[in-house]
């Protein structure tokens, strides 16, 4: 039988390919320290379940295809909170953050189309792309600049008939790179200046940590006619499972676009949208704490990381990843070592291989993402075995 060309394009997750290695592994009674996921084990707010509980309808019926009323109303008075003049059609609840990008990706792209996007980047957008039949044409960047990208120069030359929309995540995953004020406005600039689409995954907005204020796109109000903002509560809230993602968009023919397709899958889930608004609910005082915990964690890797020789890293601004450049040939053949042959005291260490965040072939491949979704005390533990590891690795290669 024959499959789509468009998903034979596709390929695995990257981060979640190596799933049957860390099951045997842990069958073998190792303990592994998970750094390869970016599931926060930060509690979700009690709001959550409360709302859940308090659910008494008689019948789960299904909920309108834009969203429930009362969840795009939080989600608007939200943006209201952070400068954004909000109207009635501006926002539609979407099945998590993914299908927002999903949906909004089949708006705006079509066969041969090009879209930029800063590399590396969360390896799904391939997917995403793919399936619309449209190409990712990346905009490079080193771990020895930070993982920078919003250089006029760099982006223009990459510009041709073809392209339609700029993606880019702020704050960054997997580099954890937060854009200045200046870089926003530069995207901005380059957008309306060649007419094209700007999608701006702003899921991990809250997550800065050097006094970065809370920033979006959707302040630059001379945007708002190709502006596509993507939201979720799954990091905001470490409410992964709920799947309530938004698109943020003030352009009303792209909004009556979208809703085709939001039709087509009927409705999003009902109880998860109630319990989902009452998230945005919760105390500054939350977001105050989260983000405490958080740098401290981020700079526990950063120190623990930089005692280990050969090691290339930029400390990153925001959300809770890390790209680091390591001293070996391969970062996934590594992975599959530590999973099948290393044991220090019965543990290992997990990543992403960083291969899967590039577009450009051969790109990344002594590169991870590390998630520090860990406590500190753990962190420090799991980089002490990396350290172990690299050394071994090293010395069985020669």
């Amino acid at each position: 039988m024959k499959f789509s060309n468009k998903i034979k394009r596709c390929g695995l997750s990257p981060i979640r390919k190596f799933y049957p290695y860390q099951v045997a592994c842990q069958n073998r009674g190792m303990k592994i320290y998970r750094l390869n996921i970016g599931q926060p084990d930060i509690k979700t707010p009690e709001q959550f379940f409360e709302a859940v509980r308090n659910f008494k309808q008689p019948v789960l019926s299904y909920a309108p295809s834009p969203g429930m009323p009362e969840t795009i109303e939080k989600i608007e008075e939200y943006y209201r909170n952070i400068g954004v003049e909000i109207e009635s059609g501006d926002v539609t609840i979407t099945t998590g953050g993914s299908e927002a990008i999903t949906f909004s990706l089949a708006c705006i792209l079509d066969d041969g189309d090009e879209i930029l996007i800063p590399e590396p980047f969360y390896p799904n957008y391939k997917t995403f792309t793919y399936t619309t039949g449209a190409k990712i044409v990346p905009i490079p960047t080193t771990p020895e600049e930070g993982y920078h990208y919003a250089n006029r120069e760099k982006i223009e030359k990459l510009i041709t008939s073809n392209t339609r929309a700029i993606m880019f995540t702020n704050p960054g995953n997997p580099t954890g790179t937060v854009l200045t004020a200046d870089e926003r406005r530069l995207l901005a600039d380059i957008a309306k200046e060649h007419d094209l689409w700007l999608v701006a995954d702003e899921v991990y907005r809250e997550f800065t940590y050097d006094g970065e204020p809370l920033a979006t796109m959707a302040t630059f109000s001379d945007i708002w006619d190709r502006l596509i903002v993507i939201d979720s509560v799954s990091k905001r809230f470490s409410a992964c499972g709920a799947r309530i993602g938004a698109i943020v968009c003030k352009n009303k023919e792209f909004q009556g676009e979208l809703m085709k397709l939001c039709q087509a899958r009927l409705s999003v889930p009902t109880i998860d949208q109630l319990a989902s608004a009452a998230l945005y609910d919760v105390e500054p005082s939350y977001f105050e704490e989260v983000n405490k915990e958080y740098k401290k964690r981020r700079d526990t890797l950063y120190a623990e990381l930089k005692k280990i020789p050969g090691i290339v890293c930029a400390k990153p601004q925001g959300a809770f990843y890390m790209m680091v450049k390591l001293p070996v040939d391969s970062a996934e053949d590594f992975l599959i070592w530590l999973l099948t042959e290393f044991d220090d005291n019965g543990e290992t260490v997990m990543f992403a291989p960083g291969g899967g965040f590039y577009q450009t072939e051969g790109a990344g491949v002594n590169e991870v993402r590390i998630a520090y979704v860990l406590k500190s005390e753990e962190m420090v533990r799991a980089i002490e075995l990396l350290g172990k590891a690299i050394e071994q690795y090293n010395a069985i290669k020669k």
